[in-house]
């Protein structure tokens, strides 16, 4: 019944076992998951990972680290590649101020090329957004991406932007870090979004929750994230996941 709605399996940390990995989070009620590109390497992994996988779907895109990589062409790339049946959304695409791996004016110039061609394609963009909340906010204004669709993935804002967030009609998404004993914020933003609003991921191998925090993460452990949202919100594990599943269902078009 559960939704991880980013994951990155075709990362080389699962090299040595990833089909076995698969089949186990498959058997503990991870029903679908989402693999989210990076750049265009990732996005055709991606793609690849899809067509072996019923239950897993992909995104194409180019994270901020990667946007100086991006040429005139990239995006016409990136159209033909969404234009396969199992691609659901442009992404992770966005800003990154904690690396700066390229250079903030590139990153912002190549994250309004990728909102755009997502409206031309009629589908939702994946936000990865660290330490450029105000730049990613003023963006959305200017692209107006309002009614376009779309989800702040690892959600790291406060609460007075995680509601306007809401007002673009954009979910966000919640993961390991939920889960950790400082990060009060977070928790605060679970507490006072609406859960029709809210979906859970787990970014493997990446971010992965307590208890096993400093380990490999990998999609099963999207349930830590589901229980975490359950005990603050008041409500069983059971709701939380199906109500997030069919977010994100709703969300990716699935």
């Amino acid at each position: 019944m559960l939704f991880d709605t980013h994951a990155h399996l075709d990362d080389d940390r699962f090299d040595e076992d990833r089909r076995q990995i698969i089949e186990q989070c498959k058997a503990e009620g991870v029903e679908l998951i989402l693999n989210a590109a990076s750049n265009l390497e990732t996005s055709l992994s991606s793609i690849a990972l899809s067509k072996e996988y019923d239950f897993i779907y992909a995104s194409v895109g180019v994270h901020p680290h990667d946007a100086k990589s991006m040429d005139n062409k990239t995006t016409e790339i990136l159209s033909d590649l969404a234009a396969n049946t199992k691609v659901k959304a442009i992404g992770e695409i966005g800003l990154d101020y904690h690396y700066d791996f390229s250079p903030r004016e590139v990153q912002k110039q190549r994250f309004m090329e990728q909102i755009d061609l997502a409206k031309q394609l009629k589908l939702p963009i994946i936000v990865h957004d660290r330490e450029s909340h105000g730049d990613i906010m003023d963006i959305f204004n200017k692209m107006n991406v309002s009614g376009m669709g779309g989800v702040l993935h690892s959600f790291s804002g406060s609460v007075e932007m995680a509601r306007e967030c809401l007002k673009l009609g954009f979910y966000l998404s919640v993961s390991g870090p939920l889960t950790f004993k400082n990060n009060v914020k977070t928790v605060e933003v679970v507490r006072e979004i609406p859960l029709d609003m809210l979906l859970i991921e787990t970014d493997s191998p990446y971010l992965t929750p307590a208890p096993y925090r400093g380990q490999r993460n990998y999609p099963g452990h999207v349930r830590y994230v589901a229980e975490k949202i359950a005990e603050i919100k008041g409500l069983t594990f059971d709701e939380v996941a199906r109500t997030t599943l069919e977010n994100g269902k709703k969300l990716f078009n699935i």
